[in-house]
């Protein structure tokens, strides 16, 4: 790729946050470090520091540190000390760049708190995210500031990328007229859901012809113990709605019965999107909404379980939201490098210290 540039070369942009006297290792060397570790299993600011202590002298010096190395202390104070948004914004436009699918691209957002991390207040710090469906690569986070919530910081977060084209997926929080605005005015499409945060919209929807309107979607799964039909109906809506850009009103009924008890469960949800029935058949819509919540499996799920984050206690500074940053990224380049299991992934990396280098320097 003419004029690509490594991981390592992006960390290197960074702005280091301390002051120029008396700084002894660059910030690239210290962040390098740092996701290596991650990318071979460290789950703590501590376990960062003993891989760096137990590296060998040549990844070291591929790491930028020329004699000695810096403690954990050391390491522990510049995270926290970051510019949080900065990395992410530097990390997510790298990463950008390598997500190639074939296609629509469609990216899902969603929060996910970290709970370990609750301040003098008890709150836990909250992060809003951005996956690839097809990858499973998390392409940008936002930290939800206390005063605030994902809403307004959804736009933030889309206006750091390239959205013309993509189909954006949210939950019904994001179900809201400025948001579907800002999506459309930049080119991009919504598939968004409808629930009691707009109830006029969903009364609508759910007056709407459904019963002369043929299934265009079924679904059948099994698993968990039970049998599940999916069936989707999708209605053109040429205005009426009162909802910008509005095309296709959709209706998903979903199906359960226990395989023991043989108890049976229905419920439907509706959503609306800015794709015409010309732009998605009733399959892929199906498919990308149920895809929204793989977001749950395939990062929060990770993260909580493969890294351990919950029980996480880093909470000062930036710290929370730099280690989660880290977290992302080894997730994104081991998914990038054919690591569909992550825990795998990550054991393979371990067993080297030069390894993860070798993720670090693809350009």
């Amino acid at each position: 790729m003419p004029g690509a540039v490594s991981l390592l070369e992006v960390l290197g942009e960074v702005v280091d946050p301390r002051a120029r006297r008396g700084v002894r290792y660059s910030a690239r060397a210290i962040l390098a470090a740092a996701l290596a570790a991650v990318l071979a299993g460290a789950r703590s600011l501590t376990a960062i520091g003993q891989w760096v202590a137990e590296a060998p002298a040549t990844v070291l010096t591929e790491l930028g540190f020329g004699g000695s190395v810096p403690v954990e202390s050391t390491i522990r104070r510049f995270l926290q000390a970051l510019d949080p948004d900065a990395l992410d914004s530097a990390i997510e436009a790298w990463m950008w760049r390598r997500t190639v699918v074939p296609g629509r691209r469609v990216v899902s957002f969603d929060g996910k708190s970290l709970r370990g991390s609750r301040d003098a207040a008890g709150r836990a710090r909250h992060l809003l995210s951005g996956v690839c469906q097809q990858l499973g690569v998390i392409l940008g986070q936002v930290d939800v500031d206390g005063k605030t919530n994902e809403i307004p910081l959804l736009r933030e977060l889309l206006a750091r990328i390239d959205i013309d084209g993509m189909l954006i997926t949210a939950d019904a929080m994001h179900t809201n007229r400025d948001t579907a605005t800002y999506i459309t005015e930049l080119g991009g499409h919504y598939l968004l859901t409808v629930k009691d945060n707009q109830p006029k919209l969903r009364k609508t929807l759910k007056k709407l012809p459904w019963h002369s309107i043929r299934t265009g979607d079924r679904t059948r799964s099994r698993g968990h113990g039970r049998h599940e039909t999916r069936t989707l109906k999708a209605l053109r809506i040429d205005g009426g709605l009162g909802f910008p850009s509005a095309r296709l009103a959709l209706k998903i009924t979903r199906r359960r019965v226990d395989a023991r008890t043989r108890k049976f469960a229905s419920a439907t949800v509706y959503a609306i999107t800015s794709l015409s029935a010309d732009e998605a058949t009733p399959r892929q819509l199906a498919a990308w909404l149920q895809g929204h919540w793989h977001i749950e499996n395939r990062v929060h799920c990770v993260r909580d379980v493969t890294f351990d984050e919950d029980r996480s206690r880093v909470r000062t500074g930036a710290g929370p939201q730099v280690m989660a940053t880290l977290r992302n990224t080894a997730i994104g380049l081991l998914r990038l490098h054919g690591h569909h299991n992550i825990a795998c992934g990550l054991r393979y990396y371990s067993y080297q210290h030069k390894r993860p280098l070798e993720l670090l320097k693809i350009c």
